[in-house]
């Protein structure tokens, strides 16, 4: 049974407040009112928190380890409060150990926020941006930032809009078929080392790894940068990972699927994959069978199963309904070519 060759899935456990800031300031539109103050705090939960009740006092199931969301319904509710009743529920919010906090819908901060925001080291943000949209997008930021992500060797290629993973043991000719692939007019991914990260329940995002980018070893030629070589268009930074193909020395006494109608699947980081044990002898063009492959995958995802079509027409056979001498036409015309 395959088996990759890689350790055990990694996980960050924190990210820092800079971090998260210098990542998303510019996508989500956010502004630092308190300069560089908190940045080395750290978050270390993928949830976002809007902390209604915490500041009418009732702390204690407070999330407060979360990023902490402000949107119109608590700003509305700290207007409302008298200046002293203000400044308490807000110093019973900062007294807690906060990694930050988001004002959205450019929503004016209080003074009150700014001053104890400071005072506990607390950073500060806002965003133009309504909470329903802020809260989405941050939340995709750090589900992102704290998904398991295993490190595989193999290659890794969007053949027809499928993301091909490519594994077998080393030397077996992996960068060969994605190199083929790609010249063909298909897009690399990653070779050699491809990073796959669990982006929800059952999706698997692939990627490379920044040390090698699309750069390709080629035994016997040495490192080839395929976009210098090949261009823009052969290469694309991540993909959905949506199909296992391992490649394998023919072996005589192992099992092949003939007829495609149980489809195998492999698990990765939980997420069941389509796969496919392809044997490897002299002359076997491997890169048309990885097209058909993906051609097939896309006629099964849209409903046609060559498999199953063909296992009808044998019963139909072996039930008599189809003749023995039946021809795909019932005459020859006049196309003699």
């Amino acid at each position: 049974m395959l088996k990759f060759d890689s350790g055990n899935p990694t996980k960050k456990d924190h990210i820092t407040v800079g971090y998260f800031y210098n990542s998303v300031k510019d996508k989500f539109k956010l502004k630092a009112l308190t300069e560089e103050i908190g940045f080395e705090k750290k978050i270390t939960d993928q949830n976002l928190h809007r902390p209604g009740l915490a500041l009418a006092g009732f702390v204690d199931l407070f999330s407060y380890s979360r990023v902490q969301v402000f949107g119109n319904t608590e700003m509305k509710y700290l207007s409302a409060l008298s200046k002293e009743q203000r400044l308490k529920s807000l110093e019973t919010f900062f007294s807690f150990n906060i990694p930050c906090l988001i004002i959205t819908n450019n929503n004016n901060p209080f003074v009150e926020i700014l001053d104890l925001a400071k005072n506990s080291s607390t950073a500060v943000f806002i965003t133009p941006y309504e909470t329903t949209k802020l809260v989405y997008l941050v939340s995709d930021f750090l589900e992102d930032q704290f998904a398991l992500t295993l490190s595989v060797h193999g290659s890794f290629v969007d053949v027809y809009g499928i993301g091909m993973l490519f594994v077998g043991k080393s030397g077996i000719g992996k960068s060969e078929v994605a190199l083929d692939l790609v010249e063909r007019g298909h897009r690399l991914v990653a070779d050699d080392v491809v990073l796959i990260t669990k982006k929800s329940e059952n999706i698997l995002i692939g990627t490379g790894a920044n040390l090698f980018k699309h750069f390709m070893e080629l035994r016997g030629v040495g490192f080839i940068d395929i976009k210098s070589i090949f261009g823009i268009r052969a290469i694309r930074y991540q993909k959905r990972v949506e199909l296992l193909v391992e490649l394998e020395i023919w072996d005589d006494n192992a099992y092949y699927t003939r007829t495609g109608l149980e489809t195998e699947y492999y698990n990765i980081l939980g997420v069941e994959i389509p796969y496919i044990k392809l044997p490897i002898v002299p002359g076997k063009n491997i890169t048309v069978i990885a097209e058909v492959i993906a051609l097939n995958y896309l006629l099964k995802h849209y409903g046609y199963n060559s498999a199953e079509i063909m296992q009808k027409r044998l019963q139909k056979k072996l039930s008599g309904q189809l003749s023995e001498d039946q021809k795909i036409v019932d005459y020859f015309e006049h196309d003699f070519e």
